[in-house]
């Protein structure tokens, strides 16, 4: 379904991404995992095409990624939706046209530049708005929501691009862990209820262990492990993270008192 080979991305002489290789074979939600600095959020950037590849390949159901241009490139962020830390949103338009933006691919530009959407469009943004528990807002300027909620909205734009990847860089990095915990929910749903994959860049090793299928961890570019929720000893976990990892940024001193005990 997915196939990344050998994917890097170089800055001057530094490889932000060394040679990452996966291969998803059906829709599945990832977990990225490791050390600010580690090459995730570039993964997420090229596999969107937000950032271009130095080298390497990444064939989605027969189409090279990388080398899609134009149109072809507008077409694949349209299916492969990205969701960010710091929501993206436009502050003072109201929630249901926040929604509604995910739809500016397959616009025309006229419709765009008067900001005109067919009813069927606002009723479907409203219907998403409502499986992710905010309806209510649909009137309010996006400035208005408390960041969970603007993280959910951020969401519901994503589905309006009825996208076959959803890609979530630092989605719950900045909200309290009750807002984290819904939006982490609300991801899941939407892998499990619709069969999308959702690979998401991750703050904490709890996180990834709850929600996730599969777990890949980063250090230095270079991807150092790829498996099951179950298999992330805490060895591995220090291999992620350094020998020397205080784990400040992996998990709370008491997620790996419970990660030592799950695995010793």
């Amino acid at each position: 379904m997915l196939t990344i080979t050998e994917l890097t991305k170089t800055y001057g002489t530094k490889d932000a991404v060394q040679r990452a290789s996966l291969q998803v074979d059906k829709p599945t939600m990832i977990g990225i995992i490791g050390r600010s600095g580690a090459g995730k959020s570039t993964l997420l950037r090229m596999l969107n095409r937000l950032t271009d590849a130095t080298s390497g390949a990444v064939p989605f159901e027969g189409r090279p990624i990388p080398a899609l241009t134009g149109a072809d490139r507008r077409k694949w962020q349209s299916e492969c939706a990205m969701i960010f830390q710091q929501f993206n949103l436009v502050p003072r338009m109201d929630v249901v046209s926040n929604v509604l933006h995910g739809t500016l691919n397959k616009r025309s530009t006229l419709a765009t530049l008067f900001n005109l959407y067919p009813d069927a469009d606002v009723h479907r943004a409203i219907d998403i708005l409502d499986r992710l528990g905010i309806a209510e807002h649909a009137p309010k300027r996006a400035e208005a929501l408390s960041g969970g909620q603007q993280q959910r909205v951020a969401i519901a734009r994503a589905l309006m691009q009825n996208p076959k990847i959803i890609l979530a860089d630092e989605p719950i990095a900045s909200l309290d862990p009750m807002n984290a915990q819904v939006v982490m929910q609300s991801l899941r749903r939407i892998h499990e209820e619709d069969g999308r994959m959702v690979i998401a860049n991750l703050h904490t090793l709890d996180t990834a262990r709850r929600y996730c299928d599969r777990v890949v961890g980063m250090r230095d570019g270079r991807i150092v492990f790829d498996g099951t929720p179950e298999q992330l000893t805490t060895g591995v976990a220090r291999d992620i993270y350094g020998a020397d990892a205080s784990f400040s940024e992996a998990a709370t001193s008491t997620q790996i008192d419970t990660l030592e005990r799950e695995t010793a």
